[in-house]
């Protein structure tokens, strides 16, 4: 019964401005990441999940199994947010063996989904959606959980694939990962950023071990971010890491080229020990994303100009 006295209490007006989630519009889709971001809601987890939204931004889906509507939204939130990486957790709802949640939230129809930020619910849309509508909601959702500081990141969760995905089409787990992987369904980056060191001790040209360094080490210095880290910037241009604590933010809250952009034009201006310092950070933004991606090739391109 507590659980049910939470979903109904959790809202705390005036806590997170989330005016502007009604005003999405679409944007690019994003591709479908590796990890996975998305829980089983039941009346015993409901609390500890809506929680988590006091850290980063947790979206409820309801669904029915009997819905055709709820498996293809459901199928395309999954996918958008584990793009996202952590950046949000999804959290499922379903209404056939939860009902008590559904009645809590005011929820009558599937599919529906639920914005939790800061403790604060927001209804975000009511039944089918295209990917294009779904991808702008999520984007939004980022960009007002930033706003008010909501940086922090979800770990990797087990399980849960996406509506209509079979376990036989997920790749299968490398065992050499199993230690990092564990460490980042735990939150512990600082833990996962020593596991692939280990690995990047016996092969320094593992890609995916380095890869997944650069994704542990964006976690843990994104995991309290401050969600003014642009204005800081801006008030203080010669300061090298407020610069840095910027290109993070931007890079979370999906704007990889304005990140890119700000360190490119750090090793503009800099030289010595702090130009090498951005450059060796810009190369790690990099890492966190795929290496053909246009945005990345593009950076790529400028850095070679700006240093030499």
């Amino acid at each position: 019964m507590g659980a049910m006295t939470s979903a109904q209490n959790f809202s705390r007006p005036g806590a997170v401005d989330l005016s502007a989630l009604t005003a999405a519009q679409p944007t690019e889709n994003a591709a479908p990441g590796g990890a996975n971001y998305t829980v089983e809601v039941t009346e015993a987890s409901f609390e500890a999940i809506a929680q988590q939204s006091m850290r980063y931004p947790v979206v409820l889906l309801l669904v029915s199994g009997r819905d055709t509507g709820s498996s293809s939204v459901q199928r395309d939130l999954n996918q958008i947010i584990n793009a996202a990486q952590g950046r949000l957790l999804l959290g499922l709802v379903d209404v056939d063996t939860q009902p008590r949640i559904a009645q809590a939230l005011g929820v009558a129809a599937v599919p529906t989904a639920i914005a939790l930020l800061g403790g604060q619910m927001a209804p975000l849309f009511q039944g089918t959606r295209d990917r294009a509508d779904i991808q702008a909601v999520v984007d939004q959702i980022i960009q007002v959980a930033a706003a008010n500081g909501l940086t922090g990141r979800a770990a990797p969760q087990p399980g849960a694939a996406a509506a209509g995905e079979s376990a036989g089409e997920d790749a299968p787990l490398d065992p050499r990962f199993a230690a990092a992987d564990e460490a980042l369904q735990a939150g512990d980056f600082t833990q996962a950023i020593a596991e692939f060191d280990k690995l990047l001790k016996a092969n320094p040209r593992d890609s995916e071990a380095q890869a997944g360094r650069a994704q542990a080490s964006l976690l843990l210095r994104t995991s309290n971010l401050d969600g003014q880290a642009i204005a800081k910037a801006a008030a203080h241009p010669d300061n090298l890491d407020a610069q840095f604590a910027a290109a993070d933010l931007e890079l979370i809250t999906g704007d990889a080229a304005a990140a890119f952009d700000r360190l490119v034009e750090v090793i503009r201006r800099t030289s010595g020990a702090e130009r090498e310092q951005a450059r060796v950070r810009l190369l790690e933004l990099f890492d966190t994303m795929d290496s053909a991606d246009p945005t990345v090739k593009k950076a790529r391109r400028a850095l070679s100009m700006a240093l030499f």
